[in-house]
């Protein structure tokens, strides 16, 4: 499995440690694109690239007495790296390297993600084949509507993931930006070609223009993106949920030996796994609320946006890699009830069937007005007295002044209803690469 330990390296991506290990590789980039252009001496650089290094306590230590995490990081390095450390971090405005390592986190957290993404696509795909021809009845405002197949369901979910494969892949490429461009984004003390030269030694490309900081719709699409990907999570396990309803009972999460349900009642088998997911996506959605009230800041820059980016941007991947990984379990788990499904198809005593009738009574000339009386009444006779909606139907002499019995009965074709599944799996499916 591809995500099995992902949930530890994402945590391990927001760790102190980790932020600042991509801090000082900025720097060290800084500094060797300054030793190509002579200003370092390359036995200076040497000396920096051999002992440069951090010591996270002591950041800690330093910045209770700074009050500045970059001026508390620069400190801990010039500690360990020694007179050469006075050619450490010339040129640059904190955010500078603040931003860039921001954008080098969220893509690492990001393609975590995307392997998420594509296992629960590959979920999705197998059980979707898997129940391509299970049929089931479609409901639509909670009401029996015309035959589907659970295999259609899972497809149509397994579309959704994709646009949102799609999405994910261009918000990563979006943060794949930084900048070293200074204080106010004017290159003041270095040059744009020196940022190129940086950003390429760390795989981003440079902003087109930037002020102090990155700027901050990449950060909002990055999230939003995330909440639309959380929100198809919650739309499927909220349909799992309702599948499980007792009075349906088509479609069951996986229930562990030894899990119980209810403290006091024993019989219970609750739908946790999907109800968990549920609420959690509500937290990534207001967190990309969050994201979005970051866009305005004052002037080249204000701080406000610093302390929000610090509890999202961990919550926020963290939560959805999570959800991801849960789903996954969740779909390759399930237990799928045929017989139930099928059952509950019947249970509406071929009422699902009324748009074939309607139809034919349109091909024999009739105004729909006048079609969908006949058929909405006989409907309402067989749903109201529990019988059979084609027993009814044959037993209207004025129906059949227009359709034969054989007309009628070939109206109740569950084949033909759902004869070109196979063709939406193709479109579904023909193109699918990850």
């Amino acid at each position: 499995m591809i995500k099995r330990y992902s949930r530890q390296q994402m945590g391990k991506i927001w760790e102190p440690a980790n932020r600042y290990q991509k801090w000082l590789d900025i720097e060290l980039a800084v500094c060797e694109a300054w030793t190509d252009r002579g200003i370092i001496p390359s036995e200076s650089m040497e000396r920096i690239r051999s002992k440069a290094g951090f010591d996270v306590d002591r950041i800690d230590e330093i910045e209770k007495i700074t009050r500045h995490d970059v001026i508390a990081f620069t400190t801990s390095v010039a500690e360990f790296v020694g007179e050469d450390s006075r050619f450490i971090h010339r040129g640059l405005t904190s955010y500078d390297v603040v931003d860039t390592a921001l954008s080098l986190l969220l893509r690492e957290a990001g393609n975590l993600i995307r392997d998420g993404i594509v296992e629960l696509l590959d979920a999705l795909k197998d059980r979707a084949i898997e129940h391509k021809d299970t049929s089931m009845v479609g409901r639509s405002h909670g009401i029996h509507a015309e035959p589907i197949t659970f295999g259609l369901k899972l497809a149509l979910f397994h579309c959704e993931m994709a646009r949102n494969l799609k999405r994910w892949d261009a918000a990563i490429d979006t943060i794949s930006v930084g900048k070293i461009s200074g204080a106010v984004g004017t290159f003041a003390h270095l040059d744009p070609e020196m940022e190129e030269d940086i950003l390429s030694r760390l795989g981003l490309r440079p902003c087109e223009v930037s002020n102090q900081i990155i700027q901050r719709d990449r950060h909002a699409e990055y999230f939003t993106s995330l909440a639309v990907i959380a929100t198809s999570i919650e739309k499927i396990a909220l349909e799992i949920r309702g599948l499980q309803r007792t009075e349906v009972s088509e479609v069951e999460e996986y229930f562990h030996k030894g899990q119980k349900g209810s403290s006091a009642m024993p019989h219970k088998r609750n739908p946790v796994l999907t109800e968990n997911l549920c609420g959690l996506a509500r937290v990534i959605r207001g967190n990309a609320m969050a994201a979005l009230e970051n866009v305005p800041l004052w002037h080249e820059r204000d701080i406000s946006h610093s302390s929000v980016e610090r509890i999202i941007a961990p919550d926020s991947t963290i939560l959805a890699d999570f959800m991801l990984d849960r789903l996954t379990f969740v779909i390759k788990n399930m237990r799928v009830f045929d017989d139930q499904m099928l059952k509950n198809l019947e249970s509406g005593k071929g009422l699902i069937f009324s748009e074939s009738i309607l139809i034919k009574l349109v091909d024999r000339g009739l105004t729909r007005e006048a079609a969908y009386a006949i058929v909405q009444r006989n409907a309402m006779t067989a749903w109201e007295q529990g019988l059979e909606f084609k027993d009814v139907l044959l037993s209207d002499q004025e129906l059949l002044r227009y359709l034969t019995k054989e007309e009628i009965e070939g109206s109740f074709d569950l084949r033909h209803a759902l004869r070109w599944t196979e063709r939406i799996f193709q479109r579904v499916f023909e193109h699918d690469s990850k």
